[in-house]
């Protein structure tokens, strides 16, 4: 059963990453035009897209550590820290319809993103600049390796991406709707 889903979670990053790329390589051309039907899709429904993702995170990092049994480094953990409170907030502000949200769980992607980051660093043979095996874990244990470059931490990285990416084109979409309002008063 471990090994079928890594094989669907490999995909599936597989996949973020060649929506990531085309992403923004839509918006970059595209983004000048108020009406277009995906930009808007995905500017409106930010919110829920970024919960989505950290919902799914957040089941499968449990997965690995309750089900699978591999146990989370203390990177991992810290990358937790980020992920696990996205589920409360994003669900909040999707219930509540609060795009003030966004600044606050943009930032805990960007932070929870610099440490999978750098967990990728030290996963793939960068040094590192302290001790990550103090719980007895170390951090660059592989447990998933899948289409011979996506692992855990790379899975984490990919999902603070995304994150990333639909929050911040919801608060350009909100920010250009509010400054066209702007404009014409």
């Amino acid at each position: 059963m471990i090994i079928i889903v890594n094989q669907i979670l490999a995909a599936f990053t597989i996949f973020s990453h060649i929506f990531l790329v085309f992403g923004i390589g839509y918006f970059l051309f595209f983004h000048k035009d108020k009406n277009n039907p995906l930009i808007q899709f995905f500017g409106r429904n930010g919110i829920a897209l970024a919960f989505f993702v950290s919902f799914f995170a957040t089941a499968i990092s449990l997965f690995y550590s309750d089900v699978a049994g591999f146990e989370p480094c203390k990177l991992c953990w810290f990358q937790r820290i980020f992920m696990y409170p996205q589920v409360f907030i994003l669900s909040l502000a999707w219930f509540k319809k609060d795009h003030k949200i966004i600044d606050y769980a943009l930032t805990l992607a960007i932070i929870g993103g610099l440490f999978a980051l750098y967990h990728n660093y030290i996963y793939y043979g960068g040094t590192s600049f302290f001790s990550c095996d103090a719980l007895g874990v170390s951090c660059v244990k592989r447990y998933v390796l899948e289409f011979s470059y996506i692992t855990i931490p790379l899975m984490s990285f990919t999902s603070f991406l995304l994150l990333s990416a639909f929050l911040l084109l919801q608060r350009f979409i909100i920010k250009k709707s509010l400054k066209e309002k702007e404009n014409i008063n």
